[in-house]
């Protein structure tokens, strides 16, 4: 079974990237200054770090920057492997995400305050974090939407104003209707890290974030058979 295409892969990328932002605001936030997902700001992170400057944590870091890539062997390798046999490995690697992020979100189970977790506690949930988020990046450059990688959005924000008016670059997009999925892509990263801060804002717990986010991907993964069936059906 091939993926969705179209509008409807556009809304499922669209919608992980909303969660990607939740997770980074909750990892950032309430987990000791280190993302899961954007792995750029950890190599700076751990450049500071070792240098002795910002206070930035190393260990959580590495512990970030060490899941990711395990989570990225073990996306190319279960989804590259269901691909060779004909399953349908996309929506196997969002049910895979949603699992550990429910992982994540059981080992901060009736946390007190964010900042009151022990070292040990939140390097397991920054890592189980982590290694859903590289499984991501595997999945998205799989699926390979344009503008839409659902963790990292410094291309999309260069994309979008290069080629729109301003910029006037017609080889980066100048006259199509690439705008739309752009701003959608750009938007979703604020969005999502608006949503994750305000919730963390308002005294809701880590937990209870991650959580969302884990049952948000697991309810996209069972959109996805629907939306591929719909578009086998359409180009026949």
């Amino acid at each position: 079974m091939e993926p969705p295409s179209g509008t409807p892969l556009t809304v499922v990328m669209v919608c992980l990237t909303v969660a990607t932002g939740m997770l980074d605001a909750v990892s950032f936030l309430a987990l000791g200054h280190v993302f899961t997902a954007t792995q750029t700001g950890n190599l700076l992170f751990l450049g500071f770090g070792i240098a002795g400057q910002g206070g930035v944590p190393v260990a959580a870091t590495l512990v970030s920057l060490g899941a990711f890539v395990l989570g990225a062997a073990l996306g190319a390798r279960v989804e590259s492997g269901l691909a060779r046999r004909r399953r349908p490995w996309f929506p196997a690697a969002l049910v895979t995400e949603a699992v550990l992020l429910a992982a994540a979100a059981a080992a901060a189970w009736q946390q007190g305050p964010a900042h009151g977790l022990p070292p040990g506690r939140s390097y397991v949930i920054v890592g189980l974090m982590a290694v859903a988020m590289g499984m991501r990046n595997v999945t998205a450059l799989r699926i390979a939407s344009p503008d839409l990688t659902t963790t990292v959005e410094t291309r999309a924000m260069t994309a979008l104003i290069s080629g729109s008016p301003v910029g006037h670059d017609k080889r980066l997009g100048y006259g199509s209707h690439v705008a739309g999925r752009r701003l959608a892509s750009v938007g979703a990263m604020f969005a999502g890290g608006l949503l994750g801060a305000g919730l963390l804002g308002l005294g809701t717990r880590p937990m209870l974030v991650i959580a969302l986010v884990a049952v948000s991907v697991a309810a996209t993964a069972a959109l996805v058979p629907g939306l591929a069936r719909r578009r086998t059906s359409t180009e026949d």
